[in-house]
């Protein structure tokens, strides 16, 4: 199991001149372990690196948009980081400049270069993380969110079509469920649609799945893994832990808790955030971490699988699905099918369908224009 990359490079300066507490020793060997993995994420990626990639985030200025920024300008894969938001990315991109990675940054707002800011964050990128739009309020669904975000989807992705039409595209942009379908639609439109690098993250439920898991069951949390399929709001997320591993006994009480609190991570962060924010660093997150899958695939390393939202015909009636995904360098390689479910994963598979699909639908529609 892959942990993400970090590369601090002082990481490697102890604490051993002064005379050291317990907490300390527990700090100096916290040092020590993340500078040994960051050698580790480096090497790995650096010595058989083929060339740079040229990777924007649009929405940088946002919740989301500046730590994956942040977390981006980390990724030794990236050459070129262009942040795009409506206002106040040159300032973000200044500031993120400044870590002394080799990723060169630039920012472009609409408010400073007008139209010509998109088009050029996006001109011959490779990789296009899109978190742009407005986060999640109490009391709003993602339903509420559609009407707002799918506008601000669908230009954004008229501008890749134009200006990086080979590029993968990962959708934060919620709901992903209808967003996803709307990149599609409007990429064919387009006349430059690539079902194989058109991505809806859903790896944040993902991210929680695993980290709920090891938590109840004691296990280390960077060598879990749990797939998740289905989609990526409420009901539609379904955590297979069926098919968890390590394997570990689970209730069916405790199979039942940990799916719920997964389909409601976002809303117990909202909640927790007393109404002052959504998931944003988790989700920040969690989006580089999938944008490092695609790069880590691109530059040609094997085995590279993710769970993903794509189109995909593994579940008949659905145009758009996630499951298992193994990425290439030209995007999805294999869509890998649900496995074998237990019949309480059956049971939230049929009972996701209607609302994945109606969810799916709408954004075509919206699309179309219908």
């Amino acid at each position: 199991e892959r942990s993400f990359f970090f590369v601090f490079p002082d990481a490697k300066q102890t604490l051993t001149s002064i005379t050291e507490t317990p907490i300390m020793a527990s700090s100096r060997r916290l040092l020590k372990s993340i500078s040994s993995s960051a050698r580790l994420f480096s090497n790995h990626h650096t010595q058989n690196q083929t060339r740079g990639y040229k990777v924007a985030v649009l929405g940088a200025a946002g919740g989301i948009g500046q730590p994956c920024g942040l977390l981006m300008k980390m990724n030794p894969l990236v050459t070129e980081l262009r942040l795009y938001d409506i206002a106040g990315t040159p300032g973000v991109a200044a500031d993120v400049s400044h870590i002394n990675t080799k990723a060169q940054v630039k920012g472009y707002s609409q408010a400073d270069d007008g139209e010509d800011g998109l088009k050029n964050a996006l001109k011959d990128c490779d990789l296009v993380i899109i978190p742009a739009g407005v986060p999640r309020k109490p009391g709003m669904t993602r339903d509420d969110l559609f009407k707002i975000n799918a506008g601000i989807v669908k230009g954004l992705v008229e501008a890749c079509a134009e200006n990086c039409p080979k590029a993968m595209l990962n959708i934060i942009s919620n709901p992903v469920n209808s967003t996803v379908p709307i990149a599609a639609e409007t990429l064919k439109q387009k006349g430059v649609y690539d079902k194989k690098k058109l991505f809806g993250v859903t790896t944040l439920d993902v991210v929680r799945a695993k980290t709920f898991y090891a938590e109840k069951k004691g296990l280390e949390t960077a060598k879990v893994d749990v797939p998740v399929i289905g989609g990526h709001a409420g009901v539609t997320i379904l955590p297979l832990f069926s098919q968890a591993t390590p394997k570990a006994a689970l209730t069916d009480d405790e199979i039942d808790a940990l799916t719920k609190r997964t389909q409601d991570g976002g809303t117990e962060v909202v909640a927790a955030k007393a109404g002052k924010g959504s998931a944003t660093l988790s989700m920040a997150y969690a989006g580089a971490l999938f944008g490092d899958a695609c790069l880590r695939a691109r530059n040609g390393e094997a085995g590279v699988v993710e769970c993903t939202y794509v189109e995909s015909d593994v579940v008949p009636g659905v145009e758009f699905f996630a499951t298992k995904v193994s990425l290439g360098r030209e995007g999805v390689e294999k869509i890998h099918g649900t496995g074998a479910l237990t019949a309480y994963e059956q049971a939230g598979l049929d009972g996701m369908m209607s609302e994945l699909k109606d969810s799916i639908q709408k954004g075509l529609d919206f699309a179309k224009g219908a």
